[in-house]
């Protein structure tokens, strides 16, 4: 659930930006259609901005791994384009209204077209995918897809259930957001050749980058404000999302603060907004959560000194820090 931030952080240093400068240029060549409307709403999403993480770890784990060449910046911009596509069917399955502090592309062009056009960036990162001529890259991002897909279903099962076991909301994060992160690190690894081992301590990287991301979305859904999200606060309550802020704070809360969360959850009630992040937050449920971030900031962290000492590991160590203690 992306926030706005159309630039790199200020602590990056400037190479990151040379080669995201350079992935944009790809998205825009890619992004070329007769079709008029196509053009116009993958323009519109793609120029949203956004932390851009994904294709940020592709390069910077390529780079790490010594290789230089223009491979990365068309994985890169490949992961983007999937990511993208999934945004844009999240957005019809959530009937969301807002999305880095703009109107979502369904609310402005109609679900129909939202989901044709997300169609249209998966098939053109596939095509994308072929025209690098690696097996492996091939190989890596069609098992992405699929598992998001199956996080997608997954999560779509779990709606309006309060009775939800952590695990299987774990179980969730780490399907729908935390593999195309998996794959975005395990991508450079394989353009560097590097061996098996060090390819899955990358990607184990990526798993855990993605999940700690998607857990501190969760609890800026109850902490946070629209204008500083980018998407209405309380999104992930009114859809009757049982994230883990909820989970712990019904575990821990009085009777009548479990039913109220339960009932809220199973009807997708927001106008009680207010008594529940009061809840969440007495029960200590997001600090909670941040805290279960940090941990997978961590085993993130960990992973990375298979790599030798460079300016892109450094990054990428700063990334696993910023991942958790962001408001945003």
């Amino acid at each position: 659930m992306p926030a706005p931030d159309t630039s790199s952080p200020a602590t990056s240093p400037d190479f990151i930006a040379e080669g995201m400068a350079r992935v944009d240029e790809v998205i825009r060549a890619r992004l070329a259609s007769d079709v008029a409307l196509i053009e116009q709403i993958s323009h519109y999403i793609i120029g949203a901005g956004g932390k851009r993480v994904r294709p940020r770890l592709v390069l910077l784990f390529a780079e790490a791994l010594g290789h230089s060449g223009p491979e990365p910046y068309e994985a890169a911009a490949i992961v983007e384009f999937i990511h993208t596509a999934t945004l844009l069917h999240d957005d019809v399955v959530d009937e969301s209204s807002l999305r880095r502090g703009r109107a979502t592309a369904n609310a402005l062009f109609g679900n129909a077209a939202s989901v044709l056009v997300g169609d249209f960036l998966y098939s053109r990162a596939f095509q994308m995918m072929v025209s690098l001529n690696r097996m492996r890259v091939l190989d890596v991002l069609a098992d992405a897809t699929n598992v998001i897909a199956e996080g997608e279903v997954l999560q779509l099962m779990n709606m309006h259930d309060p009775d939800l076991a952590v695990s299987d909301y774990l179980r969730v994060i780490r399907y729908k957001t935390a593999k195309l992160f998996e794959a975005s690190a395990r991508l450079g690894a394989v353009i560097a050749g590097a061996a098996p081992e060090v390819e899955d301590a990358c990607a184990e990287y990526g798993r855990a980058l993605g999940t700690a991301f998607q857990l501190v979305d969760d609890l800026l859904d109850y902490e946070g404000d629209t204008q500083a999200l980018g998407k209405n606060v309380g999104d992930d309550l009114r859809e009757g999302k049982p994230t883990l802020p909820l989970l712990i704070a019904m575990e821990r809360g009085t009777e009548d603060e479990r039913a109220m969360i339960r009932h809220a959850i199973e009807h997708g009630e927001v106008e009680r907004l207010p008594e529940i992040v009061a809840i969440v937050r007495r029960t200590g449920a997001l600090d909670a959560t941040r805290e279960a971030a940090r941990t997978e900031a961590l085993r993130a962290r960990e992973r990375l000194f298979v790599l030798p000492p460079s300016r892109a590991r450094e990054a990428l160590l700063e990334f696993s820090a910023q991942s958790v203690e962001r408001s945003s």
